[in-house]
């Protein structure tokens, strides 16, 4: 177990703060996280005549994922704020019917076996970071960051689109960005019932960026539906995905609004995963070595190394350990909200009350606060991998940690995720010691993922 102040970045405020917290609320939501949440199970807050729940109670955000999930749906702000980007009808968004048959058409693409055939993938796009590093100026540091932006983004380009020649990632990479930075606008417009129309900072940008996206993407779809290739690819794989009971199959525009979710979540979740646990990893020598050991005896090293394989993967289980608490700390995604469609009442049974919830209110979990509450996890602001291992991780609620969510809208890329996680932390772990920068304190921004502001500076060392 490793404590150190850096791994509490903020202290968060006594109360909730109201509209005086709109600052907060904009620079970085999760400071404005009342404490009660990392210490109790429900914090009810009234505002604009209206409740907001925030939930940290696994039995609680359980039955509201799965046994009564039909009586919500997601909150109008997460759908205002995603809908321009990836549209209301792709799987991110989709509800009821529209959203079960895509669930059941693309599953299958998901499967492990078919997801274990890309590690060559993710260990050579880790390689090519690997290179780039050792040719990097020594004694200088690094953008962990950043690399893992470019690796994970470079795997999605293969993974997903067969490596198109015709797509400018570095244009695509920073579209993404331009549309994406200004949802945080969005969110605080629809908590305090704001117009649409309501102009704010870089909309214009925003909405450029939004439409080169669907315009390349489109253009890909189009191509790649009229070559019919049988490229191993995510695309090909979306064009043939057929719902197995009613048959339907995806419109290119399904395709494209989709493709544009698969493609930013893909990258960006396992981007800002990774560079977590590289810090972590920076900060805590004793586990750094320990994961470098298993990776010598699984894999090899020197002249005996082998490449990272599907056949290593399922043997590197300290690393699959330390990502899973680098996402505790650090959950890529921080918070998932959805809203009651009708008035109900969850929990009773081992609660000695139930909770009610009014229709139409709006029930936060705030997977930081939930990933750090005291009720449900010893130490919580120690990194500790090995409460992730076997014996131990049986014993914890499986609603006490949702770095990809949970329920029956769990993400669906959650075991792609952790494959390539997996892959690329093993390589580079094998090819460098990292160490932390000096007098850098790295602080945890809330926008669509949890990134460190200003990048991640850490220093490289060849082994």
């Amino acid at each position: 177990m490793f404590k150190d102040p850096d791994l509490v970045p903020f202290e968060p405020p006594p109360q909730p703060l109201g509209l005086r917290g709109l600052p907060v609320m904009w620079r970085n939501y999760i400071e404005s996280i009342p404490r009660q949440a990392y210490e109790d199970g429900v914090v009810r807050i009234h505002r604009r005549g209206a409740d907001t729940l925030l939930v940290c109670d696994p039995q609680l955000i359980g039955e509201m994922l799965v046994d009564k999930a039909e009586n919500f749906e997601r909150d109008h702000v997460t759908r205002r704020a995603f809908a321009p980007s990836i549209g209301r009808n792709s799987l991110f968004l989709a509800e009821g019917a529209e959203w079960r048959w895509q669930r059941r058409a693309v599953a299958p693409i998901f499967r492990h076996d078919a997801l274990t055939s890309f590690v060559p993938v993710f260990t050579e796009m880790a390689d090519r970071q690997t290179a780039e590093w050792r040719a990097a100026p020594r004694g200088e540091p690094v953008d962990a960051a950043a690399a893992m932006t470019r690796t994970t983004f470079a795997i999605i380009v293969e993974t997903m689109l067969g490596g198109s020649a015709n797509l400018d990632a570095d244009r695509y990479s920073r579209a993404i960005k331009e549309s994406f930075e200004t949802i945080p606008w969005h969110i605080i417009y629809a908590q305090f019932g704001l117009p649409e129309w309501m102009p704010f900072p870089h909309r214009r940008r925003a909405k450029r960026a939004r439409d080169f996206l669907h315009q390349e993407i489109r253009r890909t779809v189009e191509a790649r539906r009229s070559a019919d290739t049988a490229a191993p690819d995510l695309l090909n794989l979306l064009l043939k995905a057929r719902d197995p009971e009613s048959g339907r199959t995806m419109t290119d525009d399904e395709v494209m609004k989709n493709l544009i979710t698969f493609i930013t979540a893909g990258h960006e979740t396992t981007s800002v995963a990774l560079t977590w646990t590289l810090w972590l990893l920076a900060k805590d020598q004793d586990t750094q070595q320990r994961v470098a050991e298993e990776i010598a005896a699984v894999a090899g090293t020197g002249k005996s190394a082998q490449s990272i394989g599907p056949e290593q993967i399922d043997n590197l289980s300290v690393c699959r350990q330390v990502i899973q608490e680098a996402m505790r700390l650090f959950p890529p995604a921080p918070a998932l909200s959805r809203f009651a469609k009708t008035a109900l009442t969850l929990g009773g049974g081992s609660l000695s009350e139930g909770l009610d919830i009014a229709a139409g209110a709006r029930v936060h979990i705030p997977i930081y606060a939930l990933h750090r509450n005291t009720r449900l996890w010893a130490n919580p602001n120690a990194f500790d991998p090995y409460r992730f291992a076997p014996e131990l991780a049986k014993t914890y609620s499986r609603y006490a940690f949702l770095p990809f969510g949970g329920g029956l809208r769990i993400c669906i890329g959650a075991s792609f995720a952790m494959i390539e996680a997996t892959a690329i932390l093993a390589t580079l772990i094998r090819a460098f010691h990292f160490d932390p920068v000096p007098g850098h304190k790295p602080q945890p921004v809330a926008r669509v993922t949890l990134r460190p502001k200003g990048g991640m500076p850490l220093l490289v060392t060849p082994r």
